[in-house]
């Protein structure tokens, strides 16, 4: 199964970007499809009211149950005080598997963490190169399993890209999505030194094209196996962590059978 574990669906309303204006997924989806991708997280784009957005999301989730799985968007700091709520809303009502954080917002505070960890649900967080926040965060939560957008830096800041890599080796808890790192040289160096149980194909689409940010992994002329593992394999792991199943509702729960199936 491959999936994609970095897109973005919905409409923003700060309109001061693609990212915060609009994310159709129609091209993406026939995109995808073609590309030989199963599954594909989705999270919202920037917004001034997450849980609109995260609501909206939800129903895009609904619509297509077979290839959409649905994770919270927070905002760590004009969200305080109602994060778990959020969250909890995201996981027992639309059946969500994940958070998304993002450092533009706001980096990664303990009541996202800690809510993240009530549930067991993977943290995507864009660290937007301040890569030394994941030594502070990573070895206070443990048991929470962190994913790294971008090896760290969407814009190509090298020494981000070289730090996050140190980390994958250094936290066994630190993982790295792929989505946009036009410096191959350091995909190819985070899976000989961290190995490819480290390493989760994602794309940052509908932005971005799923074929292209797919052609990268073919490129490292993996085995099979290990091939698998980073289109798909890891990714499902940390999402079937989750204790989502035991807290969704009813509907939830059917929409989870059905993105974790096929």
């Amino acid at each position: 199964m491959i999936i994609d574990f970095h897109c973005h669906a919905g409409k923003g309303d700060l309109l001061t970007a693609p990212a915060s204006t609009d994310a159709p997924l129609g091209p993406y989806l026939r995109r995808a499809r073609a590309a030989g991708i199963n599954k594909t997280v989705v999270v919202a784009g920037f917004n001034s009211d997450y849980a609109k957005a995260n609501a909206e999301v939800a129903r895009i989730v609904a619509r297509h149950p077979d290839r959409l799985i649905g994770f919270a968007f927070v905002h760590c700091r004009r969200d305080r005080g109602r994060i778990r709520q959020m969250i909890e809303r995201s996981v027992r009502e639309w059946g969500f598997r994940g958070v998304k954080v993002h450092g533009t917002d706001a980096l990664p505070t303990r009541e996202v963490c800690d809510a993240v960890r009530a549930f067991r649900l993977p943290m995507l967080v864009d660290v937007t190169a301040q890569a030394h926040v994941v030594n502070m965060f990573a070895p206070q939560y443990p048991d929470v399993d962190f994913v790294i957008a971008h090896l760290g830096s969407f814009l190509d800041d090298f020494r981000a890209m070289q730090q996050v890599v140190d980390q994958l080796v250094r936290y066994p808890n630190v993982y790295a999505d792929t989505s946009a790192v036009r410096r191959f040289d350091y995909i190819v160096e985070a899976v000989k030194r961290a190995g490819p149980r480290k390493l989760l194909f994602g794309t940052d689409g509908p932005w971005l094209h799923p074929a292209l940010e797919k052609y990268k992994i073919k490129l490292l002329k993996l085995s099979p196996e290990d091939e698998a593992l980073i289109l798909g394999g890891n990714a499902l792991r940390l999402i079937k962590k989750s204790v989502s199943r035991r807290f969704a509702s009813g509907v939830a729960q059917t929409q989870l059978a059905s993105a974790l199936t096929g």
